[in-house]
């Protein structure tokens, strides 16, 4: 990432209206007909169906979006592996690829779009109890890094961290790169990750490490708001990417009914609160955050 660009983040993150992410790209992939199987989840179209992942790209951005997350959510070796793909540098490959689809609409943007590279909980994200030990955990976050950091990322999204000390060593990993990064948490109805520890704790564990941002993300709106405090207080800036509602099994999801108008007020109450970064997750779509640019225009 240029130097130019980081300051231009950094800027809008301290100024102005929150940073307007996108939304979901797995279950929008869903949606718009690509099956979407574990274990490969929305890797799979990276192979398959590779213009249709640049199109919701760009239909992000159109609603407005400033982050565009690069679809590397399922694209470690660990899962590679498991889906049948165990080709020297597949990893690598499929990473550069998700990148250069996120950049292609970023750089076709009327207004300034950055990239970001998703690094994920190397398994289940809803499974805290299968979290990889201390040296799996560093050697395979610190190759998915390099991965993003190689294929021209802007900034590096730990997210829908489970545990601390996943988080923890993602998060080392990516700071490795030199890049921003930020690190999001998914968390129940009471300000707790999925491990039971506390967020605030989860954040303070961070903490050393200096995040650009801290948030978290694949929980309902209503949770989110109970974490707004917890978030508040750490000091730093904070993002909210809430879903509606997780995928479950393969292919199958529940989606709990928010309109994009009724999402959006969600995201006024997140800023309300002092969020500096706002989007969507699971089940979310390029509607959901247009309602969200547009609500945050008429902020008054």
């Amino acid at each position: 990432m240029d130097r130019d660009r980081r300051q231009a983040l950094l800027a809008r993150l301290a100024a102005g209206p929150p940073v307007l992410l996108d939304g979901a790209t797995g279950t929008e992939l869903e949606r718009r007909g690509a099956p979407a199987r574990l274990p490969l989840w929305s890797a799979a179209a990276l192979r398959e169906q590779p213009e249709l992942v640049a199109r919701i790209h760009a239909d992000y951005v159109g609603a407005g979006a400033e982050i565009v997350t690069a679809n590397t959510f399922r694209t470690q070796e660990r899962t590679l592996a498991r889906g049948g793909i165990a080709a020297p540098g597949a990893a690598r490959e499929l990473c550069s690829l998700a990148v250069s689809l996120a950049r292609r609409a970023a750089d076709a943007a009327p207004h300034l779009v950055w990239v970001a590279g998703s690094m994920p909980p190397l398994e289940d994200c809803y499974r805290p109890d299968l979290v990889p030990e201390a040296d799996a955990l560093a050697r395979e976050h610190g190759e998915h890094a390099r991965h993003l950091a190689e294929a021209g990322a802007d900034l590096l999204l730990v997210e829908t961290m489970n545990t601390s000390r996943e988080a923890l060593a993602a998060a080392r990993a990516a700071r490795a790169t030199g890049l921003p990064v930020w690190v999001s948490f998914a968390c129940d109805g009471e300000a707790q990750l999925l491990s039971g520890e506390p967020l605030g704790e989860a954040l303070a564990t961070v903490a050393p490490l200096d995040p650009e941002l801290v948030g978290v993300n694949c929980l309902p709106p209503v949770a989110a708001e109970r974490a707004l405090p917890v978030l508040a207080a750490a000091g730093r800036p904070f993002g909210v990417y809430a879903n509606l509602g997780p995928p479950e099994g393969d292919g199958a999801r529940r989606r709990d009914d928010c309109a994009p108008a009724e999402f959006a007020a969600h995201a006024l109450r997140w800023r309300a609160a002092g969020a500096r970064a706002v989007g969507g997750c699971c089940g979310t779509q390029p509607a959901h955050v247009r309602a969200i640019r547009d609500a945050l225009k008429s902020w008054t």
